[in-house]
Order: C-alpha cells, then sequence, then structure tokens
C-alpha cells in the first residue's frame, strides 16, 4: 500500500510537469547530488561577481586546494554571466579528477541560472542516480523469476528480451542492456520521464507469462543506481 501511494505521488509529480525540461545525462551518485545541493545552499553566494571573476584562474591552479575549488564552482555556478559558465565549462573539460562530478553538477547549475534569468521563468531539471539522455531516464530493472535458483532457459531469456524491447522500443525508449543471472533478468534502459512504467513492464510480465507463468508479478525498477547481486538478493529476502 505504501509503495503504491509512492507510485502514485511520483506520477502526479511527473505530470504536473511543464514541457521544456531537461534532464542530467551524467550518471552521478545520488549522495554526491545531495551533498552539493546541501552545500550550495549553505554556502554564502551574495558576493559580486566582479570578485568571484577575480578568482577564477584558481580553479586551474593546481596548487589550490580542492576544497576552495568546490567553494568557487559553487560560487561560479550561482552568477547570472555567460563568463562564469564558460569558465566552469572550460575547467570541466579537464577537472580535478576528485572533482570531476562536482564540477558537472556546478555546470548544470549555472545553465540553469543563465536560463532561468534569460526566459524569465524558472527551468526545471531533472536528476538522478543513473542520468538520463534528452527528455529520458535511464532505469535498472529486474524482473524476477518463479522458481529461485534456477536459469531462465534459452527459450525464456530470448522471448523476454524481445518482450521488454518491444515494449521499451514501443513507449520510445530504448533497452541499452540486458544480462541474465539465474533467476534475474537485469536490464538497463532509457524511457520518457512521463511513461507509464508500471503499464510497460506489466506488459512484458503478461506477455511472457502466457508462455509458462515463469516470471513474478513484482519487479525492482530503480533510478537512483544499479543494484550489485548480492544487494537484489538481500531486497527481495527483505521483502518475502
Amino acid at each position: 500500500m505504501e509503495e503504491d501511494n509512492i507510485y502514485k505521488k511520483i506520477q502526479e509529480a511527473i505530470s504536473s510537469l511543464p514541457q521544456n525540461f531537461s534532464v542530467l545525462e551524467e550518471q552521478i551518485d545520488i549522495e554526491l547530488q545531495m551533498e552539493y545541493f546541501n552545500y550550495r545552499r549553505d554556502l554564502k553566494t551574495n558576493f559580486p561577481t566582479e570578485l568571484i571573476l577575480q578568482h577564477k584562474a584558481d580553479l586551474f591552479d593546481e596548487s589550490v586546494p580542492l576544497d576552495e575549488k568546490k567553494n568557487l564552482l559553487v560560487l561560479l555556478a550561482s552568477q547570472e554571466k555567460v563568463e562564469t559558465f564558460r569558465i566552469i565549462e572550460k575547467y570541466a573539460k579537464n577537472p580535478d579528477p576528485e572533482l570531476r562530478e562536482w564540477s558537472i553538477l556546478a555546470l548544470q547549475e549555472s545553465r540553469m541560472v543563465i536560463q532561468s534569468s534569460l526566459m524569465d521563468e524558472q527551468q526545471v531539471y531533472i536528476s538522478t542516480g543513473l542520468g538520463g539522455r534528452g527528455q529520458k531516464l535511464r532505469y535498472f530493472v529486474v524482473l524476477i523469476g518463479r522458481v529461485d535458483d534456477m536459469d531462465y532457459s534459452p527459450v525464456q531469456q530470448k522471448l523476454l528480451k524481445n518482450e521488454l524491447d518491444f515494449a521499451v522500443s514501443k513507449n520510445d525508449g530504448e533497452l541499452e542492456e540486458m544480462t541474465f543471472q539465474k533467476n534475474l533478468a537485469i536490464g538497463v534502459m532509457l524511457l520518457p520521464v512521463k511513461s507509464d512504467l508500471q503499464g510497460v513492464f506489466s506488459s512484458v510480465i503478461s506477455e511472457c507469462n502466457q508462455y509458462g507463468d515463469f516470471i513474478r508479478p513484482d519487479i525492482i525498477i530503480t533510478n537512483v543506481k544499479r543494484m550489485s547481486i548480492d544487494e537484489i538478493k538481500k531486497f527481495i529476502n527483505r521483502k518475502q
């Protein structure tokens, strides 16, 4: 019941999205994203742009501590200036390895701030741990065989992959990966943000189960991260 309510709230939020929104394409750990947004919230950013720009060379100075560069990236991203965007963009092409993902988040925020200023309307960005492409999100999906620790047969594997590929393509998506581990069918795919996820995967299971009723009706789906086999098994055992 709780999961149904969460799904309903997510669908309501998605349906209220404006026509123009952007998706963060990079796959960045969700905890790092939260760290960035909390950092951005707590950092004082009411410095004059001219003062911030006086320190732009610090980004490219190897002797400057990484924490100072983190501060500077957030400060640059808060400005409604194309110049500050170009500075972040230049740095993001060859960043300190430890700040690669941080610079990507700063570049996204800078783009959003400038677009909001130019268009005089709030821009909407959607970011998940698995990223996306265009107006599509990337999902990690696990379909579970009814018999524990039994391999999907070659025929079942082919049927499931074909049905999943068909259903995803039909909904303007793309099946990027498909692997099998015992009774676990693991897929990675892109689907439009406003897709009816429940409908897509219910149709796949329904079609496949006409040939032996070999897939459970419940699935695992997330756009937060790729789960390891151990994590998948622990999740299944906890739900059982």
